[in-house]
């Protein structure tokens, strides 16, 4: 698939193209003789453990629009990452079972056939329900892409909190494939882009009114099941910052306009469509990170304020403190995990190029990934924990594919 149809925020196409390729063939038996590639993920570069946690939240004052049947209350999967004492659980699963099902059957875009790659067998460097360090923490949400899960950022993510933030990914119900404890839910096709940016971060208001409960001493979780012990100590709800890829970058600067307990936002390559919500028109007031790569649009121009309109159009009603990183030869698909993910089917199972190239673009995977992690925790120590950082300040030495946009 062409990159600037990946960049599209708003991809009920591909969503639906996704459910297709999905149903029915979830169990699908490898089309190779050999066995399937091994996957992993880098370490995170942090100086703390990491533990992670899930929770089944349920919204009883709103119905979910897209819920089958009609009239069902809107349900959520989140997960905490947070700095852990070590633990001797094995590291959690990157997918869950239904969820690594469904990029095994969905990857046809890249050139990747049902059965060539271990998706449910790759794991993380975090460690399931591990006791949480002492210390209030920034807390940091992620938003997945639209078609993606919130276990796709998982490189980014670990990273952030093995430098010490607890960072809450939230799954988008209906706009990703989300696994909840009793079944699976699948992208919508057809949606209303308007209202799926507005219940996204609608989503992302009661995720924040979660955090609190838990905060508190509450466990919103629908099963009631145990919190890992110390993990309400480590929510410092005073300092909140937010990221996500794609469409849920734009929900990002979506949630800042309408909520303003987010103290600052990144958005990872993902449009921000005036037609599908207000951020572009409106801006936001507090400090905002964008983070481009490639190419987008109908006529393949540079993905950053000074060539796409939209980032053009949020850059300029943006009141706050503002940076524009931009990868040139990066794509879409290189600020997710595909990014780390691609390269390692590639080595053992050859991708064809171009399909390769058009999702991760051609620069170097593991300088693109330190980049990526180097620069959000930048951004979010500065604005979060008040560490000064001189990386904005101009082109780093030490990034040599990174351009800061003026």
């Amino acid at each position: 698939m062409a990159k600037k149809n990946w960049r599209k925020a708003l991809v009920p196409a591909l969503c639906a193209a996704m459910l297709a390729g999905l149903a029915g063939t979830a169990t699908a038996a490898p089309t190779t003789d050999r066995l399937p590639v091994e996957l992993s993920l880098p370490r995170p570069t942090g100086l703390y453990p990491v533990g992670t946690t899930d929770l089944h939240l349920v919204d009883h004052d709103r119905t979910d629009p897209w819920a089958s049947p009609p009239g069902r209350p809107r349900e959520l999967m989140i997960s905490l990452w947070y700095p852990a004492w070590p633990a001797p659980h094995r590291p959690t699963r990157h997918l869950t079972p239904g969820t690594a099902a469904y990029y095994d059957q969905t990857s046809g875009s890249v050139g990747l056939n049902p059965g060539v790659a271990d998706f449910a067998g790759t794991r993380t460097h975090a460690r399931p329900s591990a006791i949480a360090l002492p210390g209030e923490r920034p807390v940091v949400l992620y938003s997945p892409g639209g078609g993606q899960s919130r276990s796709f950022g998982t490189t980014l993510v670990e990273d952030l909190a093995s430098r010490g933030f607890v960072v809450v990914t939230v799954d988008a119900t209906f706009a990703g494939p989300v696994e909840f404890p009793d079944r699976m839910e699948l992208p919508a096709s057809g949606v209303d882009m308007v209202q799926m940016m507005r219940e996204r971060a609608r989503d992302t208001s009661f995720v924040l009114d979660q955090l609190r409960v838990i905060a508190a001493g509450g466990n919103p979780d629908a099963a009631h099941r145990p919190l890992p012990a110390g993990i309400a100590a480590a929510l410092d709800l005073s300092r909140i910052g937010m990221f996500g890829h794609s469409m849920g970058g734009f929900t990002t600067a979506e949630t800042m306009v309408t909520d303003d307990r987010i103290d600052a936002g990144a958005n990872l390559d993902g449009s921000m469509d005036p037609r599908y919500g207000q951020a572009s028109t409106r801006g936001v007031d507090r400090p905002f990170l964008l983070m481009g790569g490639g190419v987008s649009g109908d006529d393949d121009h540079p993905h950053n304020h000074r060539h796409a309109p939209d980032w053009a159009l949020f850059w300029d009603n943006s009141t706050g403190w503002k940076r524009d990183v931009y990868l040139p030869t990066a794509e879409h698909m290189s600020f997710s995990d595909a990014q780390v993910i691609l390269p390692r089917i590639d080595r053992k199972e050859p991708l064809p190029a171009e399909k390769l190239a058009g999702a991760i673009g051609t620069v170097d995977p593991r300088r693109s990934l330190a980049a990526q992690r180097d620069y959000l925790a930048a951004f979010f120590g500065l604005h979060l924990r008040g560490r000064q950082t001189t990386l904005f300040d101009g082109d780093s030495p030490a990034h040599p594919d990174v351009r800061l946009v003026p």
